[in-house]
């Protein structure tokens, strides 16, 4: 899954000469470009915003002039309605070369045999080391169809006045417990301690995770909701106690109203989100300017960070290519270190590798996402979850348990209403 950016109604297409090299793979490309030694073209789809740029030039210009035999045709996507055109590309003569694709969106493309299967580059491309939110939707039955881009997920942000004015150290919060406590302590008359909605679902879904739960288990080849577990109902009462040290509304996301306007506002000590969120917040709220900073959500134990749910995209080649040499060598060179460095730097991403978390250390946000995605996990892998999602079930659960509920009644329905909706669509 992306996390979407604002996008625009045109499509723009940048046109430069790189060469591919080195390859192999079932595809007619040699390594110099073709048996004739001539050029090849090589069309990618990448999806609006998540590069900026100024880094497509840097990279094309530099990819150009060190692989003069391809001719790269980068056409911009956009994310509203891109599963159809993907699906309708996927099934035709013509499909693009790369295509970057949501991470929990590659099972049900790669379910359909649309995708390449790169289980025998993982080595190649250091998949040791890439982040589990990424590399584990990227797999299907088994098989490694897509390759992990470029991540985000949600860290703490937090107002720097108000802890300092609370007596409360943010870099000594590294666990639950203590971080309940210091938000307990931030919340304080018309101040809210953390601004919480009842329906921040990924939010909870960390917490499960921390709990050794999911959201839903495989059985038998069947897919089943698991929210009603011993571990799934822990994350619940946990996101339950957290949420009471707020005024977030009960019925509703963070979306509803828009949780750094209300931070904007200036009573609100903490919210979950990704570091952008910060940008909006001070936009907003001027003053609030270089009073804000994250840190990790943090987890049940210190020696490491919370679960969080890991966003982003992964890139994959059609098996429809016709260039598969040369769309591999892309995914290598846009996929390794030197350009995850700079795509992080640049776009203040996550790394796909664990290995390259450093890379982003000058940047506050950045660094926090990174500490955090090591903990990365994903949303059930499965085409069946979409159902899950459409419907989502999980928000109503939630409003339920907090409204008054009870949890376990309320669990177990919800539980069948997630098994319901992951087999139907299958």
């Amino acid at each position: 899954m992306k996390f979407r950016l604002p996008t625009s109604a045109s499509v723009t297409v940048l046109t430069a000469a790189l060469l591919v090299s080195g390859c192999s793979s079932g595809s007619d490309d040699a390594a110099g470009g073709g048996a004739g030694g001539g050029t090849s073209e090589l069309t990618v789809w990448l999806m609006r915003d998540s590069v900026s740029a100024a880094f497509q030039k840097e990279f094309t210009t530099a990819f150009a002039a060190t692989h003069p035999d391809i001719r790269l045709k980068v056409q911009i996507q956009e994310w509203d309605g891109i599963g159809q055109k993907v699906t309708a590309a996927l099934a035709s003569n013509d499909a693009p070369d790369v295509i970057e694709i949501g991470n929990t969106q590659v099972a049900q493309y790669a379910q359909s045999g649309g995708l390449l299967d790169l289980s025998d580059k993982k080595t190649d491309l250091g998949g040791a080391t890439w982040l589990r939110g990424l590399a584990e939707p990227g797999a299907w039955e088994g098989k490694q169809y897509g390759i992990p881009y470029y991540a985000a997920n949600r860290v703490v942000i937090y107002r720097k006045d108000l802890f300092r004015q609370a007596g409360v150290d943010p870099t000594a919060i590294k666990t639950r417990d203590q971080w309940l406590a210091a938000t307990g302590k931030l919340n304080k008359g018309d101040q809210q301690g953390i601004y919480l909605t009842g329906q921040t679902w990924y939010a909870l879904a960390g917490f499960i995770w921390d709990e050794g739960g999911d959201l839903a288990v495989q059985r038998d080849g069947k897919w089943q909701g698991a929210l009603d577990t011993p571990q799934a109902l822990a994350g619940m009462e946990f996101y339950q106690r957290l949420q009471a040290l707020g005024k977030g509304p009960k019925d509703a996301d963070e979306a509803n109203p828009p949780q750094a306007e209300v931070m904007a506002k200036g009573k609100v000590a903490q919210i979950i989100a990704t570091p952008g969120g910060a940008n909006v917040v001070t936009e907003q709220n001027p003053q609030l300017k270089g009073k804000l900073g994250f840190f990790p959500i943090p987890g049940k134990s210190a020696d490491k960070p919370g679960a969080v749910f890991t966003g982003g995209s992964d890139l994959v080649i059609p098996a429809a290519s016709q260039h598969q040499d040369a769309a591999y060598t892309f995914v290598k060179e846009l996929t390794g270190d030197t350009w995850q460095k700079k795509l992080a730097l640049a776009m203040s991403y996550v790394p796909n590798k664990t290995s390259l978390a450093s890379a982003v250390a000058s940047d506050p946000g950045a660094a926090a996402m990174a500490a955090g995605a090591a903990q990365g996990h994903a949303t059930p892998n499965t085409p069946g979850w979409a159902a899950v999602e459409a419907e989502n079930p999980i928000k109503d659960y939630m409003t339920a348990v907090l409204t008054g509920g009870d949890i376990k009644r309320e669990a177990a329905k919800t539980s069948e209403e997630v098994t319901r909706a992951m087999n139907s669509a299958s």
